[in-house]
């Protein structure tokens, strides 16, 4: 428990330094590029999301549970074995689907996106989706050697600043949505040799040789990948058919408006991204050695947490939606109920836990799998019904009911499976603290005026207010626990 706090605490810096910064740089960006430009790019990262996903193989979840089992198992040589082999795959695959991209791009882009603009770009795009699969793969390998913390390091902390500073210096230049792109390049290029310098210093010299030949690969690795490829294609039309679609009804100005609003969605989950990182690898490890009480235990305590620190962020979008989207420009708040409606999915999605991680990591991919299956097929349905109809709010709509549904089902699958719940008696003392915190906002929203400077502010008070109505009437003896152990990280840090 304690090395997972401590770890999720590094995690939950870089998370909130990079929400942080995020912010003010989207600002930035949608101030100084526009929408139009904005939704050129997210059309573009969703030709290459698509492809990037055959290109991965699987690989990179498949290295968060077998580096962690290799390791902690001493099998020196499997993972020598796992660590050669898909460096090879992922070498193969990112040569064949980057000349794809270049091949059959130009086609979607004037013909499917009706934006041959895009063609422009398509190089660079190619860059980042090769780069951004070595980086992914050598991350998920430092999550499963659990240091996690150093990889925040590098691929929060050091990308962020790196990506910021070069796109200022880049778009001040004259160089706009390219200058932006080649950015995020030349950040992915350092940010790689950083991530493999530090993966060679922590894995054991036996599995860093080459001197023997390499071992076959396990037939469970295989499986697992497979799995995990099928989720991720799923898993693309679960997180970019409603991008896909809008592209095709719509336009480039509708569609940068709304990845504006599903940017900043994507900050409401962050508590539960921070645990997942570390927590991860040691479901597979606890569930390895049948450590299935402490696992069972972990999973109430750290769901506990992520639900209670998650609604004061969740609840500042949604009261103060229209001041947030107005920030990023006048053209930009018609999608305030955008805000508000990804919010609720995602506050949902917070509010199980770790419950398809629990799933993958114990070897359940095929329940995730056929969980996936149906909502992809659902998502799909709705978009094509809603986005029309709606336009931009009818995706929003069918992104949480589609996130609502799914988290749902995952959360039946894993106490009928694994015979773990996260709720328990110890979540009441949190109801106290956590009505004041959304009690603030209200007060805040009712008798101040809007602005950037009143939405920090209040996150601030409701923050401040959940954390000392917490340190006083709602820690049991495993929230002491991480608590300390956080506090020893911060201090250490």
């Amino acid at each position: 428990m304690g090395h997972v706090s401590r770890h999720s605490t590094v995690v939950f810096a870089g998370t909130v330094f990079t929400a942080a910064a995020g912010y003010f740089f989207k600002v930035y960006l949608a101030r100084v590029l526009g929408a139009e430009a904005l939704g050129i790019y997210a059309l573009g990262m969703t030709i290459i999301g698509f492809l990037g996903l055959f290109n991965a193989l699987g690989l990179s979840q498949s290295a968060v549970r077998f580096v962690a089992e290799y390791r902690a198992t001493g099998k020196l040589d499997q993972l020598r074995a796992f660590l050669a082999r898909a460096l090879a795959a992922l070498v193969i695959s990112n040569l064949f689907l980057g000349s794809a991209v270049l091949w059959v791009g130009p086609w979607i882009a004037a013909r499917f996106y009706h934006t041959p603009q895009l063609s422009r770009y398509l190089v660079l795009f190619v860059l980042i989706m090769v780069l951004g699969v070595f980086n992914t793969f050598f991350g998920q390998v430092l999550a499963g050697y659990k240091d996690v913390a150093r990889r925040t390091i590098i691929s929060t902390f050091a990308a962020t600043c790196l990506t910021i500073l070069f796109t200022v210096a880049l778009v001040s230049a004259g160089m706009a949505l390219r200058g932006y792109i080649l950015a995020q390049v030349a950040s992915a290029a350092l940010i790689l040799v950083l991530l493999v310098a530090n993966v060679y210093k922590l894995t054991p010299a036996p599995a860093r040789s080459i001197a023997s030949s390499l071992p076959a690969l396990e037939k469970e690795v295989y499986l697992f990948s497979a799995a995990v490829l099928g989720m991720d294609v799923l898993g693309f039309v679960l997180g970019q058919a409603d991008k896909v679609l809008i592209g095709f009804y719509l336009d480039a100005r509708q569609l940068g408006i709304y990845t504006i609003a599903a940017a900043m969605v994507a900050f409401v989950p962050t508590i539960l991204q921070s645990v997942n990182q570390i927590f991860t690898p040691t479901i597979a490890d606890l569930y390895s050695r049948g450590e299935h009480q402490l696992l069972g235990r972990m999973f109430q305590t750290l769901t506990k947490w992520i639900i209670a620190l998650t609604i004061p962020l969740a609840a500042t979008f949604i009261i103060f939606s229209r001041p947030i989207m107005h920030i990023f420009g006048p053209e930009f708040e018609v999608g305030w109920l955008i805000l508000i409606i990804g919010t609720v999915g995602q506050l949902v999605n917070c509010g199980v836990g770790s419950v398809g991680y629990l799933l993958l990591m114990s070897g359940r991919q095929k329940i995730l799998l056929k969980i996936q299956v149906v909502m992809a097929g659902l998502m799909l349905v709705l978009n094509i019904m809603l986005v029309p109809r709606w336009g931009i709010t009818g995706a929003a709509v069918a992104g949480a009911i589609v996130a609502i549904l799914t988290n749902a089902w995952s959360l039946r699958e894993v106490r009928s499976e694994l015979g773990l719940f996260p709720y328990n008696r110890s979540y009441g003392p949190l109801a106290a603290p956590v009505l004041v915190s959304v009690t603030t906002l209200l007060v805040m929203r009712h008798f101040l005026a809007g602005g950037w400077q009143l939405v920090a502010l209040s996150l601030l008070l409701a923050y401040a207010s959940l954390i000392a109505g917490s340190l006083l009437f709602g820690l049991d003896e495993d929230d002491r626990m991480i608590v300390r152990a956080a506090w020893q990280r911060l201090r250490n840090l």
